[in-house]
């Protein structure tokens, strides 16, 4: 199999037959499957794709409602493809820009293609200015230079995909889990339409998510493995600190005989004392439970890209 096409549908009934025949007709001469993942649709979704469902199309229906990031991972769990592209079912992708990614992964050899939506159908204020501001500190706090995080047509080489690791709402930082297996990317700009059916599933209320899933990004980056540099770290500074107040109050104290119970210097000092400790408590248990994840499941630190081995001189 060449290629798998997986796209989540939630609510989507008035789309799902027209992309479909826009997935075959874009498709016509290549190997590929198109899964599509049913993330508990209230509507006539599931029926509507039964119609027009070919041979080459995979369906699969959540019981309930579980979010798109469970639903991709669901499609690529069931992935058979060399490649494995990701894409919306709203019809605001276009299908006819997947051959031209698939060309460009084959082209440059390349982990991963991601497009960006150059001309974007989009109302300004409730999507491309919010949009602008965190693909803005997306890219400055994780230096994943890429132009457009929300765009979920991207193309993956199988491996790249599979080991994602998708949980939560993490769809949104795909780029970043891909980076952290070492995949090179690149990009190239695609199709965008304004939706026609049903109602946008994103809105101004999900910034926070975004951000929370951002500080969870940041720290698989750069602390995944070591967690015990970060807890560590801020535990003694913070243990340190407190220590240094607390003696300069016990030197005052025999130095000039005042009482200094109550100050708010002493408390400040005993809280971050304790606080020390516990942020070094924090990186001792999750420096065990990192190594219980990886050990456990017989899991490597490390992602090989190839083994050579040298010819033996005659």
């Amino acid at each position: 199999m060449k290629l798998s096409v997986v796209v989540s549908l939630y609510n989507e009934e008035d789309n799902v037959i027209p992309l479909c025949e826009k997935e075959y007709a874009a498709l016509e001469g290549i190997d590929y499957e198109l899964i599509l993942v049913d993330d508990g649709s209230t509507d006539n979704t599931v029926e509507n794709v039964r119609k027009v469902a070919n041979e080459r199309t995979k369906l699969l229906i959540f019981n309930k409602n579980h979010g798109q990031s469970t639903a991709m991972q669901a499609g690529i769990d069931a992935a058979e493809g060399e490649y494995i592209v990701t894409m919306d079912g709203d019809l605001q992708n276009d299908p006819a820009d997947i051959p031209k990614m698939m060309a460009k992964l084959e082209e440059t050899g390349l982990d991963v293609v991601a497009g960006v939506r150059a001309n974007r159908k989009d109302g300004f204020v409730l999507r491309k200015f919010p949009s602008k501001i965190a693909n803005w500190i997306i890219r400055n706090t994780t230096d994943v230079r890429l132009t457009d995080y929300g765009c979920s047509l991207r193309i993956y080489k199988k491996d790249i995909a599979k080991n994602l690791g998708l949980y939560g709402e993490l769809h949104r930082f795909i780029p970043v889990l891909a980076k952290l297996q070492g995949a090179k990317m690149t990009e190239v700009d695609v199709q965008h339409h304004a939706r026609i059916h049903g109602e946008s599933k994103y809105g101004i209320n999900r910034t926070f998510r975004v951000m929370a899933d951002l500080i969870l990004m940041i720290f698989f980056q750069k602390y995944l493995r070591r967690p015990m540099h970060l807890f560590g770290g801020l535990g003694i500074i913070t243990f340190f600190i407190g220590f240094v107040i607390d003696l300069y109050l016990v030197i005052y104290k025999f130095w000039t005989g005042e009482d200094i119970w109550g100050r708010p210097l002493l408390l400040l000092g005993s809280i971050l004392i304790l606080a020390g400790i516990q942020f070094i408590t924090v990186g001792i248990i999750a420096e065990l439970m990192m190594r219980t994840y990886f050990e456990s499941q017989n899991k490597k630190v490390y992602r090989l890209k190839e083994t050579f081995i040298g010819k033996q001189k005659a």
